[in-house]
């Protein structure tokens, strides 16, 4: 929850841009909440904003961030309470996740470790350099890794663990695995959950939103 959202020219830090009178996170934490066998939701967030998360979901565990995602992560997975054993690992600004997505991703991380919830790429993807493109790179076996990313608790705190350890700097914790040589499943995901970063996500995110709390539009 700590991105700054210069790239969504946001006066507040992007996971706390409203969308529909809701903050992003809060429509990403309510759908967590509301998954079967969900134990707790930690909320990490900008230190200057602890309290104003907390009011707004008392049930929840906040915690701050640290300086880098990968930080903040490890400071969450650090406040998982007893009795967890598979943490997933959700964008604070990917307010359309869907709670069966959610399920599926942690079921396959409580078989096998490790799970990222990912889409096919559907465009033509070019390898640039300088402004001019290299080559056409095959798609045919190329996803979109998205959001919830889930693992087996302790499993992912041994490899933030090892991160510390080696100096690695990652975008995503399945990265992390992947470092480790340790499988991780692709469970599909859909393209509306995509993150909110530039203004024109946030327009198609309002769009949506309105689409599907319609009068007689059944809700996902």
């Amino acid at each position: 929850m700590a991105g700054a959202g210069t790239r969504l020219a946001a006066a507040v830090p992007k996971a706390f841009v409203p969308l529909g009178g809701e903050p992003l996170w809060r429509r990403a934490a309510a759908t967590l909440e509301a998954t079967p066998g969900c134990l707790a939701v930690i909320l990490v967030a900008p230190a200057d904003r602890l309290e104003e998360v907390r009011r707004s979901m008392p049930a929840a565990i906040v915690v701050a961030g640290g300086a880098r995602r990968q930080d903040s992560v490890r400071l969450g997975l650090a406040a998982a309470p007893a009795g967890c054993d598979v943490v997933a690992i959700h964008d604070a600004a990917r307010p359309f996740v869907r709670a069966e997505t959610v399920a599926r991703a942690v079921a396959e991380a409580a078989t096998g470790g490790a799970s990222v919830v990912a889409v096919p790429v559907r465009d033509t993807i070019k390898r640039v350099s300088q402004g001019l493109v290299v080559e056409t790179v095959e798609r045919s076996a190329l996803w979109q890794a998205q959001t919830p990313q889930c693992f087996r608790l302790e499993l992912i705190r041994q490899a933030h663990e090892a991160a510390e350890r080696h100096g690695w700097d990652v975008t995503d914790d399945c990265a992390l695995l992947e470092r480790l040589r340790h499988p991780v499943a692709v469970v599909r995901g859909d393209p509306w959950n995509f993150k909110v970063t530039e203004p024109e996500d946030l327009a198609a995110a309002e769009v949506f939103l309105a689409a599907r709390e319609r009068p007689g539009k059944e809700r996902s």
